[in-house]
């Protein structure tokens, strides 16, 4: 979308100017005055919504938060200014004493219309240029100040304003409904596949009840176990024979393989363990318990190899696509993190995933419930599409405008 604006009569500004740094600190007491504290890693990437932060009532204030912001008030993290975090505060709280808390002049700026210049493509290229330090790579706020860019009239802001909260209305609206269809996948893959709820069981206590009222068997007892091999970092390539490393499976494969982006030669896809459809692959180390034993299945029949620290599951009769809602399913999940042994790096052994407990579907009624899911992941799938088309449009106009 091309924005039609006419900045003749806009004034050049520096952001100093419009906004101002607010220092209210109260290291004796913040903590007895609020609830909520906000560290770096609430704010998400380029939106100023906050959706997440900590209450002191189920977590422990650090000691170096004391720094008090307001509901109104602009947050900018001077750490790592590169990772595009700045948040519009909904409400008053607590923060690290290296955020930034800026309160617009607004004699001079509309206060709904000056935050969207902090996600400008401008003001990033600006201050990750102004970036000191190596190892706490920072950014101060006199260079941030002195960031200079085109203000229009006062009317004009409210206008733009007007427009750019729209559509970051219609992108939360898109995130929640995404949000609600990734419960009811969840909760529907609980339901169909084991017919049972936690509600506060011990893992053991919902083996027991899963035993009662299904037919169910151990993993070991469908098909065995291979080991993946080879595939070193450095003999990763573009292009070439396709491949799955084990930390791929964490960050790239969710429930199941449907693209890859890893590949290796001919002669380094030899050294390595060939995968077939239908196979299921299982991250055999990890940094926590939770992540231990994830899992994807193998939706295609072309030529792909695992690499090392992955567990193969194959020569069984799973149906592919509920496999891999059946082997990341919450019941699932926590008999795999109960496996997980280990203090610095969490391993998983292929002896304890054969002791998996599953129930024992029909084929036709894996299919059935492998179509149920499928729909709901495709709606997600839609809405994530959605999302990125629209905040593509909001980048686009927030670039034309700053």
């Amino acid at each position: 979308m091309i924005l039609s604006v006419d900045k003749s009569d806009w004034k050049s500004v520096t952001l100093g100017e419009v906004v101002r740094k607010v220092e209210e600190n109260d290291k004796a007491n913040a903590r007895n005055r609020f609830d909520r504290f906000l560290k770096v890693q609430h704010m998400d990437a380029e939106t100023l919504r906050l959706s997440n932060w900590a209450e002191q009532k189920d977590q422990e204030l650090p000691p170096t938060f004391y720094k008090i912001f307001r509901k109104g008030q602009i947050l900018y993290p001077t750490r790592n200014p590169h990772l595009r975090r700045t948040a519009l505060a909904s409400f008053d709280g607590i923060c690290g004493e290296k955020t930034l808390t800026l309160q617009p002049n607004e004699e001079k700026v509309d206060k709904d219309f000056i935050p969207f210049l902090f996600h400008s493509q401008s003001f990033y290229n600006h201050t990750t240029n102004a970036i000191v330090g190596s190892t706490n790579p920072h950014v101060r706020w006199r260079d941030v100040a002195n960031y200079q860019f085109l203000l229009p009239p006062k009317p004009e802001q409210a206008r733009l304003a007007e427009l750019l909260w729209a559509g970051d209305a219609v992108l939360e609206g898109e995130t929640k409904s995404e949000l609600a269809l990734e419960a009811l996948l969840a909760n529907k893959t609980e339901a169909l596949i084991h017919g049972l709820e936690l509600n506060g069981k011990t893992i053991s206590q919902v083996i027991q009840e899963l035993k009662r009222i299904h037919e169910w068997t151990n993993l070991g007892k469908l098909g065995r176990f291979l080991r993946g091999k080879s595939i070193p970092k450095k003999a990763v390539q573009q292009s070439g024979v396709k491949c799955v490393r084990y930390g791929e499976i964490y960050t790239k494969h969710h429930r199941h393989v449907r693209s890859y982006s890893s590949f290796v030669s001919k002669e380094e896809a030899l050294k390595a363990t060939r995968l077939k459809h239908g196979d299921i692959l299982f991250a055999t180390s990890g940094e926590t318990m939770e992540d231990i034993g994830k899992s994807a299945s193998i939706l295609s029949d072309e030529e792909v190899y695992a690499g090392s620290d992955i567990a193969i599951f194959t020569e069984h009769d799973l149906n592919p696509i509920y496999s891999g809602y059946l082997m990341n399913s919450l019941i699932v999940r926590q008999q795999l993190n109960k496996y997980g042994t280990g203090a610095i790096v969490i391993h998983i052994y292929p002896d304890n995933l054969q002791k998996v407990v599953i129930p024992i579907h029909s084929a036709l009624k894996q299919a059935e419930i492998a179509t149920t899911l499928e729909s709901i992941r495709k709606s997600i799938d839609e809405c994530q599409e959605l999302q990125s088309s629209t905040r593509a449009l909001q980048k686009s106009l927030i670039n034309q405008i700053f």
